[in-house]
């Protein structure tokens, strides 16, 4: 047998002995000329996956192990040691050679890490041990209190580092500032971060005020791109919506929903996972009848310009990209998710425009995405497609699924995109109309079905299986549109030409090649 052979996921039998801590069969493998520099498909080593046993890390580094091996995300084993708050590992790695400054992907060296994860002892161990700068010292202490309160809840923990960190920046006299000094935002309630006693001690009576604090200090330290800074913000947000402070959670996930499109684009799993916690709050929030638990009592028009604008603003690009072979699965299906959002924020903004000027910019929002005839990746469907089908809910993992609110199939949005120059007859990729999708018997509606055949769309139009919308409305028993109004000599005549495959190019004017192919399965 191969000793060295891998797994799926490129991992060697010493590679997952080491991960299950049997310390033994690892001696064993070793023996026999297992190699345990050999990483997985991420990176992962052998040391690594064994860092919850500093008796085992201590053999592998006997045996040649690269303490300072990274993996994809530029992590090595002491990273993942401080992680997981196992001390004993951290101090062996250490003694043998750990490079404490060695960053991830994200930029944490081993102190950053100690103090996002909240490893109190690491801290105090990597504070005592080496040569930091009074600044880095005082980030760190505001980074582990940011921690303490945000994951543990502790005010006073927080407090106490907050307060020694303020301390270390006044023992030179000057103060040190706290950069980079970042405009105040709406979204933090205006609010700066404490640089005097008397704020601190304000801010300490506050437990809103110093959970605003907090994501103050991530950002400035971590970066507004940092992983940990966006889901404290995706955090606080769920904790504001717990207690009925809707507003301030939206404010929080837009802004949390910006980051992601900044640095991942709507491509990412993560960024179509804030979209739709924003959108689905938003729209439990216009079905409510208690809007006097929410703020000032209604949704505000601006955020769901704002949300629309972040999700459509780059769309073209992304879904050009989309175009190059190979295509990533999950990146089709967060791209369809979005196109769902969209759909639902277009909704959202026909609700809640009160005024002309308000309409108009509504118009103006739907006009410009209907221009790029923006598709679904996996099925072609067009935002119209989309808009009469019971089958377009928005989905959200922080708000228990006890019920859908069914926005769709909805005549007004569809008929907004139609106003803006929706193509009423665009084809998905089984080659089915917007009015084959209505047609269903799970979607029927018949308004909106006789709104899209006033709009010129084809009832014999057949798609990919042969299948016309007029026979999938007559075998509706609640059908009371005539049928027979809709259906025109020319489309008639159209069919028997494609149904028999008469040839007709450059036998017929040019003006009436494009529609014969319509009729065409």
């Amino acid at each position: 047998a191969d000793i060295n052979a891998v797994s799926d996921s490129g991992s060697t039998p010493v590679r997952s002995a080491c991960f299950m801590t049997h310390i033994e069969i690892v001696k064993f493998l070793v023996e026999n000329g297992a190699d345990i520099k050999k990483a997985n498909y991420n990176g992962g080593t052998c040391l690594i996956n064994s860092v919850q046993s500093d008796v085992l890390c201590s053999f592998l580094l006997e045996n040649g192990a690269d303490v300072n091996a990274r993996d994809i995300q530029s992590k090595t084993a002491l990273h993942y040691s401080i992680q997981e708050h196992r001390v004993e590992t951290t101090k062996l790695l250490l003694e043998r050679g750990a490079d404490v400054f060695a960053m991830s992907r994200y930029g944490d060296d081993a102190l950053q890490t100690a103090c996002i994860k909240g490893s109190y002892e690491i801290f105090n161990l990597l504070a005592s041990k080496y040569n930091y700068t009074q600044e880095r010292l005082a980030n760190a202490h505001e980074l582990l209190g940011s921690t303490s309160l945000d994951e543990h809840n502790d005010t006073g923990v927080a407090i106490y580092h907050w307060s020694t960190a303020h301390r270390i920046r006044q023992t030179s006299g000057q103060y040190l500032p706290k950069l980079p000094v970042r405009a105040p935002r709406e979204a933090f309630s205006f609010m700066q971060e404490f640089t005097t006693d008397e704020e601190l001690e304000n801010i300490a009576t506050d437990i809103d005020a110093m959970r605003i604090q907090s994501l103050l200090i991530c950002e400035r330290i971590l970066g507004p791109y940092h992983k940990d800074t966006v889901f404290r913000l995706m955090y606080r947000g769920a904790s504001y919506a717990d207690a009925l402070r809707y507003q301030r959670c939206i404010d929080m996930w837009l802004v949390a929903l910006q980051l992601r499109v900044e640095k991942d684009s709507i491509l990412y799993s993560d960024t179509c996972f804030s979209a739709q916690a924003i959108v689905k709050l938003m729209l439990d929030l216009i079905n409510r009848t208690e809007f006097h638990d929410f703020g000032n009592g209604q949704l505000k028009f601006s955020d769901i310009v704002g949300t629309f604008t972040l999700l459509t603003e780059n769309i073209l690009e992304a879904r050009n990209l989309l175009e190059i072979r190979p295509v990533h699965k999950k990146q089709q299906e967060s791209f369809d998710r979005m196109l769902k959002c969209i759909t639902h924020l277009i909704y959202l903004l026909l609700m809640t425009a009160n005024d002309k000027k308000e309409k108009e910019k509504v118009n103006i929002l739907v006009h410009h995405l209907v221009q790029h005839d923006i598709r679904s990746s996996c099925t072609g469907d067009s935002l119209l497609h989309l808009c009469v089908s019971r089958l377009n809910v928005i989905k959200s993992s922080y708000f228990a699924e006890t019920n859908h609110n069914m926005i769709f199939p909805n005549i007004e949005v569809a008929r907004l995109l139609l106003n803006c120059g929706a193509n009423v007859n665009a084809r998905n990729e089984s080659r089915s109309t917007p009015l084959h999708i209505a047609s269903i018997t799970y979607n029927f509606d018949g308004n909106l079905v006789q709104m899209l055949l006033e709009h010129g769309a084809h009832v014999d139009q057949p798609n990919k299986v042969g299948e016309c919308p007029f026979e999938m409305i007559q075998k509706n028993s609640s059908n009371v549109i005539p049928l027979v109004n809709y259906l025109s000599l020319k489309c008639l005549a159209s069919t028997v030409v494609a149904k028999y495959k008469i040839k007709y190019k450059g036998q017929i004017p040019k003006t009436l090649e494009a529609f014969v192919k319509y009729h065409e399965a």
